[in-house]
């Protein structure tokens, strides 16, 4: 039911002619403009809003943080469980979407990269032609032109091994270092990416390296000339030192790493002329970049490299150097 108020009935003498111009407005309810001028104040109306507290600063990444579990399950899933996984195959599509999931529930955004890969011999071994992906990973806070960091592993396997320390392991602290990052900052903006197709389909440069190749051919301008190191983690699992390698004499991606690994505690060597892993993608095409791993096993390539290889104390080794080299 509709309120007739006291102006209601004015207005309707109005409409009616019972009204004019000089018509008396009528008073007030008792109080109400005292109600809108001289109320008092609440409390708090007066009262300065305190200051927000300041955020707390986004902790820098540390060797610390490494949990060399994360790399070890990643191991255990990829040789243990996807088994061999050539870089055209059902089973490297199941290991990248699984990378991928792993990324993302570690707080990156992920996309996948497609590209092509030829038929060949792999390690004496017909395998098909068709697509395959780099699972890229970063954090938002790469902008071209500006300086920013890579790491990267190939997920990739030949046809007859399941890739325990070729390279499961690499992939393995890949994740950790995803891991480690989430939440921390690092000295640089930086992006992770598994790499497809890295073993060898023929003889030649031209032959191997595919996923990390395409991945340097879809680098703009301002990108190429504002990163300022790679690191390619291959084979990273086996043996107590460290080897630190490099394309040539001098590199300043491999000294940086030394250094890191020295800050680490890591035990590492110099290891020259290292062209056999992705690194090389990015040395040949005048970017920096450098390896880690490379210590001979005799389960390399073959159907013995199941994760009983990999050595959970050389992967946290690996990590710290790293992360050490991030920080």
């Amino acid at each position: 039911m509709r309120r007739i108020t006291i102006a209601s009935v004015a207005a309707l003498a109005c409409l009616t002619g019972a009204c004019s111009e000089s018509a008396p407005t009528p008073d007030p309810a008792p109080g109400a403009e005292r109600s809108r001028t001289s109320a008092a104040p609440s409390p708090t109306s007066d009262a300065p809003t305190p200051p927000a507290p300041p955020a707390e600063p986004v902790r820098r990444v540390s060797p610390d943080d490494v949990r060399v579990a994360t790399a070890v399950a990643a191991v255990e899933h990829l040789a243990g469980t996807v088994g061999p996984r050539p870089g055209t195959s059902a089973a490297y599509r199941r290991a990248a979407r699984w990378v991928a999931g792993r990324f993302r529930e570690l707080g990156w955004s992920v996309e996948q990269q497609r590209f092509p890969t030829p038929a060949g011999i792999s390690w004496g071994i017909p395998v098909r032609g068709g697509p395959s992906t780099n699972v890229i990973a970063t954090r938002g806070d790469v902008r071209p032109g500006r300086p920013w960091l890579l790491v990267g592993a190939h997920l990739d396997t030949v046809p007859q091994a399941p890739g325990a320390e070729d390279n499961a392991s690499g992939v393995g602290v890949l994740l950790a270092v995803a891991e480690a990052l989430a939440g921390r900052r690092s000295r640089l903006p930086v992006v992770l990416v598994a790499f497809g197709s890295e073993e060898p389909r023929g003889p030649s440069d031209d032959d191997h390296h595919y996923g990390s190749r395409a991945y340097v051919a879809g680098l703009s301008t301002a990108e190429r000339g504002s990163l300022n190191g790679m690191v390619s983690l291959d084979r990273v699992g086996v043996g107590s030192v460290l080897p630190v390698g490099s394309a040539g004499d001098g590199d300043q991606v491999q000294r940086q790493l030394l250094a890191a690994a020295e800050r680490a505690g890591v035990p590492a060597v110099s290891d020259l002329e290292q062209r056999s892993s992705d690194h090389w993608s990015f040395v040949r095409a005048g970017l920096p970049g450098a390896r880690l791993g490379s210590t001979s096993y005799a389960a390399y390539h073959r159907a013995t490299d199941v994760p009983a290889v990999v050595s959970r104390d050389q992967l946290g080794r690996t990590a710290r150097t790293v992360v050490s080299w991030l920080r």
